[in-house]
């Protein structure tokens, strides 16, 4: 597969990976939906590095660690916020903001998109920012905090990208490895600390651990896509995520699309277009 190709299956399959976990959220404890989907991630991974092994080091599962924390946190972040708010609101700020921190680290790291791949990025950060043109109130009466969330959880996924890029290139999928360890050590020391229960809410587990396996797919997929291309160009069409959960949320949710969502459906498709052709 092409890097775009890589970048572009991540980004569905982390939209739905975030559509569930958000459903998961509103069922359960968060501090459950967290553990459990990054025990399923975890497992996941160590099916995915049997199959696309790489060179173990050091750097490597340094670099995954610092990832794992920083992804941990801004998960727990953003399935908060979906739980909080409106699904089709909270998932553009996410993405706008995780689209954001790599491509001005990539830029300030020495990379030079060509004029077309810019303008692919100009439109996936307009699809981002149009299709969260809802304008509903969350269920807590302002979309003021959900949002705060988003965006601060959007942060979080970018410099996790990031941080992953800065691993190794010959390590394959073992930064995934060292990263789900250890957010699943410290999500349970949070948990021990509050002295929260881990388990999910009965008829939440199913469905909170393909949110955990579609997680690390996606996380696997831009893994392969960024050490073959640039950060800035991978991470935005990673962060094109929301238009599936958009997506997702009108057919299950029954949430309506508005004019202004649609054409921020196009700007993604369009964006796909200008970058993989770049």
């Amino acid at each position: 597969m092409t890097v775009a190709a890589l970048a572009t299956a991540a980004a569905a399959i982390l939209g739905t990976a975030d559509f569930l976990g958000g459903l998961a959220a509103r069922r359960s404890r968060l501090i459950a939906v967290v553990l459990v989907s990054q025990l399923g991630g975890l497992l996941v991974t160590g099916l995915l590095l049997s199959l696309l092994p790489g060179t173990p080091s050091a750097p490597a599962l340094l670099w995954g660690m610092a990832s794992g924390v920083t992804g941990a946190t801004a998960i727990a972040l953003f399935y908060r916020s979906l739980a909080a708010g409106v699904m089709s609101v909270v998932a553009p700020a996410t993405g706008a903001t995780s689209m954001a921190v790599p491509v001005l680290i990539g830029l300030a790291l020495g990379e030079r998109p060509s004029p077309l791949a810019i303008g692919g990025i100009a439109a996936g950060l307009a699809a981002v920012l149009l299709v969260g043109q809802d304008g509903r109130r969350s269920r807590t009466g302002s979309l003021t905090g959900p949002l705060v969330g988003g965006i601060l959880a959007g942060a979080g996924f970018g410099g996790s990208y990031t941080l992953l890029k800065l691993a190794p290139a010959d390590a394959g999928l073992w930064p995934l490895l060292g990263g789900r360890a250890c957010s699943v050590l410290l999500v349970a020391l949070v948990a021990v600390a509050a002295r929260r229960s881990p388990r999910p809410a009965p008829g939440s587990l199913a469905v909170t651990l393909l949110a955990g396996v579609l997680d690390a797919t996606g996380i696997a997929l831009y893994l392969l896509a960024v050490q073959q291309g640039m950060l800035s160009l991978v991470a935005p069409l990673v962060s094109l995520y929301p238009a599936s959960t958009l997506l997702l949320a009108r057919y299950v949710l029954g949430e309506r699309l508005r004019p202004v969502q649609i054409t921020g459906v196009a700007c993604a498709l369009g964006a796909i277009v200008l970058i993989s052709v770049s």
